[in-house]
């Protein structure tokens, strides 16, 4: 056998299929029904202070908030607060950061789950003060807490993330697209690192090119992209090499689709920000969905700089403005998708912050609120218990606010997973824990 006919042909295949797929994609798209759902993380890193994200309204409950906070109490009128009221009537004031998507709220598109954080239990203040409760590691550690949201559990073990499990779980409905079903816009990222998903890192306005392939003349250029593909196709019979050249492979494939313009025309404008460019390259990749297969897919983005403790007010202002920005642009991409409903996006911090004020900042707390935000989510509603503005209150874990957590970090996972398509012994198996919270769905997802 002519083992080099073999490769060439080998290769002329590969490249005709890589070529077929674009060529073919917009035909597909008109044929190929669209069983199609995404989970997006937004994670707020450095603690965001959710006290200053959504306040009671209520008069006794908001006059207690603004005595306790001091300084860094948001006073009322439209300049610092946007009402918004639930099905049941009680009002809160969004901070006016977020009046990008303030209008998502009355449309039933925007909800807050209040309360939330790891819990290795039920727990309450008086077993927190006698030292009987089972505490989450290095509680107001940032690195320790970033570990234990992103794994989903209060130690933050198990070398993996809640949200590579549920793709884990769901891995079946991409059958055998190759296309990662686990993607990360902001670096490498626990939350994304599944036992069997591949998960892959892609930094906005990068496309996955290769240095050195742009070289003048273009025939030159072809000749090493096709002398790479020739060489990634060759079997040396080494598993950790052929596994490199598989991932390279797969990276030289998906280029090709980013750089094609393949996929649903999004012609919403993004923000210049970070996190508007993170959640723009998410739409890029979901546009692709008819070319690559996708059925199941994760996203984690990240907005930084929410470790105020000083001169907290104008920049917690200025960061829930970015965020709310880009939200606004993405929902409104995925909209134009025809993916409205079929995408759910949601924050995370690895805590919230105390109620008292330190100087001009606060400190690190536990429990927050946390947004949820897409056409499946029962929104206009805060979920869970809001907690009473109170020092040395049931729900404060010292004596300066720093919230006990009501809602666990595993039932908040689960009901997400849960829309996402994860059955009860998926849910199980992506959430041990699971089992020592009551009730396991939160409702804030409508039902599929």
């Amino acid at each position: 056998m002519n083992t080099q006919q073999t490769r060439r042909q080998l290769l002329r295949s590969a490249l005709a299929l890589t070529a077929g797929i674009a060529a073919s994609a917009q035909a597909r798209a008109q044929t190929a029904p669209d069983d199609y759902k995404a989970l997006v993380c937004v994670y707020l890193a450095g603690g965001n202070d959710s006290h200053n994200l959504i306040v009671p309204l209520d008069p006794a409950a908001n006059a207690e908030y603004r005595r306790l906070r001091a300084g860094l109490a948001l006073p009322d009128g439209s300049a610092s607060l946007i009402p918004v009221s639930t099905g049941g009537g009680v009002t809160y004031g969004l901070n006016s950061g977020l009046q990008s998507i303030s209008g998502l709220w009355a449309s039933r598109r925007l909800a807050v789950v209040a309360n939330m954080g790891p819990l290795a239990a039920p727990t309450t203040r008086a077993q927190v003060l006698a030292g009987t409760a089972n505490l989450p590691s290095n509680l107001y550690s940032h690195s320790d807490q970033t570990q234990a949201v992103h794994a989903g559990n209060s130690h933050g073990g198990g070398g993996t993330g809640w949200g590579g499990r549920a793709a884990d779980a769901l891995i079946g409905r991409n059958g055998t697209s190759r296309f990662p079903a686990s993607v990360s816009i902001a670096g490498r990222a626990l939350y994304t690192t599944g036992a069997q998903v591949a998960a892959a890192s892609l930094l906005p306005g990068f496309e996955l090119g290769m240095d050195g392939m742009n070289v003048w003349p273009s025939s030159a250029a072809q000749a090493r992209a096709n002398a790479l593909s020739e060489i990634l196709m060759v079997d040396g019979g080494v598993r950790l090499i052929q596994a490199a050249n598989t991932v390279r492979r797969d990276a030289i494939t998906l280029n090709g689709l980013l750089r094609s313009g393949v996929g649903t025309p999004i012609s919403v404008a993004f923000p210049g920000t970070d996190i508007g460019q993170q959640l723009r390259q998410v739409a890029r990749v979901m546009s692709l969905r008819a070319s690559t297969g996708m059925k199941r897919q994760v996203f984690y983005c990240q907005l930084g700089g929410f470790d105020t403790h000083s001169n907290q007010g104008w920049t917690h202002w200025d960061l829930m403005r970015q965020l709310s920005d880009a939200l606004a642009a993405f929902n409104a991409a995925t909209v134009q998708m025809n993916l409205g409903s079929a995408v759910t996006t949601f924050t995370q911090s690895e805590f919230g912050r105390t109620l008292q004020p330190s100087g001009s900042g606060s400190d690190h707390g536990w429990g927050g609120h946390q947004l949820v935000m897409g056409g499946a989510v029962r929104g206009g509603e805060v979920w869970g218990k809001f907690p009473y503005p109170a020092l040395g209150g049931p729900d404060d874990a010292g004596g300066r606010g720093a919230l006990i957590p009501t809602t666990s970090l595993e039932q908040f996972g689960a009901t997400l997973a849960r829309w996402f398509g994860a059955d009860g012994a998926a849910l199980s198996a992506a959430f041990p824990n699971l089992g020592a919270f009551a009730p396991q769905d939160l409702g804030f997802m409508l039902p599929t």
